[in-house]
């Protein structure tokens, strides 16, 4: 069998192998396809967008926590310029808008134009927040650590969302057994 080019999905239990730019890169692809879809439902498929909504909190929701718990303090660390730090920073705001907007979207009727608008929102909120770290936060990082320190960081990353993903789990299992 030939071996995969890493430009191609690898598969769950090789995930790991990949540096951490990388998975970051994955996810931003994986979340703006769910928005994409969304934004093309309409107000008839209310349990489509109520389902791909859910999808989208549970992969935002994985990506934030391995981006503020592993990726976002590795590069503060690294960080030699104020304008280093400054992406650190602002990628730490956006993370707080899109909390602040999705509650909002899950609690609007998803047959309405106002849930089609908030929808719009939030992918146009993560499209800028994706888009400015793949074009200035991610490049950095490949300048401020080295191949091994990302391999480590990607390893890590997987570790915790591993768990986080597992978290999830037992507590939906709580919640179904109560």
């Amino acid at each position: 069998m030939p071996a995969s080019k890493t430009t191609e999905p690898s598969p769950r239990g090789r995930r790991a192998e990949k540096d951490a730019i990388a998975l970051l890169e994955e996810d931003h692809a994986q979340i703006r396809r769910l928005l994409g879809q969304l934004e093309k439902t309409t107000g008839k498929a209310t349990t489509r967008r109520e389902k791909l909504l859910a999808a989208i909190e549970q992969e935002l929701t994985l990506h934030t926590k391995i981006e503020e718990d592993v990726f976002y303090p590795a590069f503060f660390d690294a960080c030699r310029k104020s304008d280093d730090k400054e992406l650190y920073y602002e990628a730490i705001e956006e993370h707080h808008v899109v909390d602040l907007v999705l509650p909002e979207l899950k609690d609007t009727d998803p047959g309405t134009d106002r849930f089609a608008a908030k929808a719009k929102v939030l992918k146009d909120l993560v499209e800028h927040h994706a888009g400015e770290e793949e074009s200035e936060m991610l490049p950095r990082a490949r300048k401020l650590m080295d191949r091994e320190d990302l391999l480590r960081l990607g390893a890590e990353m997987e570790r915790a969302r591993e768990s986080a993903r597992a978290s999830i789990l037992d507590k939906l299992t709580g919640l179904i057994r109560s």
